[in-house]
């Protein structure tokens, strides 16, 4: 399916690494005008010049955001220059993890902070614009887990599952200004979190090697790729996708138990 974002706009956080990335990647070469939000300036600028490289017609907006602090600032900005906000993808997060008997409160309120209420706070900024518009796209990238949680996967998942939701919650109060408002849930998919994991495990096997024991356990028999990801996103971005929202899409090749 050839999709054209041409004339739309998007906002990606954690847009500088992983599937942030390969989500502003595809968005970008879709024809779409993208801003990536990041906390690493280096990155950040690393993968801005990327994006253009490969999709030189569109502009590309790159700003070092912090989201553990409110992002009104860097959203105004974005809004400024690239005139408005069509597609909404929040990705940013991490995979932290604990035994529930060392759990505490600081933990969950840190990954809140991160995943949680970002989300929300950048949904209520570009919210109404799209309103205006009667257009808009909110992506929320999650986990799996969100829908089967496992033992020793909290904090991470509690976010999660919170966001699936705040999906929920967006998708019914927004559908009326035609803002669609649907979650990507991540399986076994190439991304920073499993390159750092191969780093700090196992950095003697190659990348692939580290992955074979996980591709094992996915009914498809691989890991998948970040940009396989970035595909679904950017058709719930489109057009064609005028008629989903509140939906939770597990994309992991066949491995959650939980549809």
């Amino acid at each position: 399916m050839q999709i054209d974002l041409s004339g739309r706009t998007a906002l990606v956080t954690g847009g500088s690494r992983g599937l942030g990335r390969a989500i502003a990647l595809r968005l970008a070469r879709s024809g779409a005008d993208v801003a990536i939000l990041a906390r690493d300036p280096a990155a950040l600028d690393e993968a801005a010049g990327a994006i253009r490289a490969a999709a030189p017609s569109v502009q590309v907006v790159a700003k070092v955001c912090d989201l553990t602090r409110p992002p009104d600032a860097e959203a105004a900005a974005v809004i400024a220059e690239l005139g408005r906000v069509d597609i909404l993808v929040n990705n940013a997060g991490t995979s932290f993890r604990k035994p529930f008997d060392g759990l505490s409160r600081d933990d969950l309120i840190a990954d809140f902070d991160l995943k949680l209420f970002p989300a929300l706070r950048l949904a209520q900024l570009v919210a109404p614009g799209m309103k205006e518009r009667r257009f808009g796209r909110i992506i929320n990238v999650l986990s799996i887990n969100a829908k089967a949680p496992r033992g020793g996967s909290a904090p991470t998942t509690v976010s999660r599952a919170a966001g699936l939701a705040l999906t929920k919650i967006l998708a019914h109060e927004l559908a009326p200004a035609n803002i669609l408002v649907n979650a990507l849930c991540v399986g076994a998919i190439k991304s920073g979190q499993w390159e750092r994991r191969h780093q700090q495990q196992a950095p003697q096997l190659s990348y692939e090697a580290f992955l074979a024991d996980t591709a094992k356990t996915v009914p498809l028999g691989r890991v998948g790729e970040a940009e396989e990801f970035a595909n679904v996103a950017c058709f719930l971005a489109s057009d064609a996708a005028s008629y989903l929202t509140g939906t939770a899409i597990n994309v992991d090749g066949g491995l959650s138990p939980v549809t």
